[in-house]
């Protein structure tokens, strides 16, 4: 069976189940990371009114701590609400990808290359059209001395990337320092 063929037959099983569209969301990382930063921004808080409180004398270093602990916090939840909205769907016209900060929507025709950097953390996929783009993530596991502490990126995403090149009329042109990249002759 031939790669476009494969997309077709996913693109058929979606328009028996009453849907005209795929759609992918990616493998989500545990919220405790959050819960975390935030705890911390918080007792740093804390301190902080405490110390000004008590010793009427607080040392800059405390409230620039605190500032960076409230960012980095504000950062993660940023992030996970971005991870939590993302939607990537492909239909015979083209693909979509949604995230609550950015929507694009490129037809087929419109990609102009697509850019992929294997890393620890599955494979980095840049795709260019003429005016916009994306990027996404294929599956990553995150492990801790063997086990299994969680996935993010999409877990069809080589199949997303492989339905993307195919779709697009893309070819393999160049290795792109470790990585290569697909685009029209």
């Amino acid at each position: 069976m031939n790669e476009r063929s494969n997309f077709c037959r996913w693109y058929n099983f979606a328009v028996i189940n009453g849907r005209d569209n795929l759609e992918f969301h990616p493998e989500l990382l545990p919220r405790r990371g959050e819960l975390f930063a935030w705890i911390c921004a918080v007792l740093a808080g804390l301190g902080w009114l405490t110390l000004a409180l008590v010793a009427h004398k607080v040392t800059p270093l405390v409230p620039l701590l605190t500032v960076a602990l409230f960012l980095a916090a504000l950062v993660i939840s940023l992030s996970n609400w971005a991870d939590r909205s993302t939607i990537i769907r492909m239909d015979e016209n083209g693909i979509g990808f949604r995230n609550g900060l950015r929507n694009v929507n490129l037809t087929w025709s419109d990609i102009r290359e697509v850019r992929v950097y294997p890393s620890q953390w599955g494979k980095k996929v840049y795709v260019i059209g003429e005016k916009e783009g994306f990027s996404f993530r294929t599956l990553a596991e995150v492990r801790l001395r063997g086990d299994l502490k969680g996935r993010f990126g999409f877990a069809q995403g080589d199949d997303i990337l492989r339905s993307i090149v195919l779709n697009s009329g893309l070819e393999i042109q160049d290795q792109l320092g470790g990585g290569y990249m697909y685009s029209r002759r």
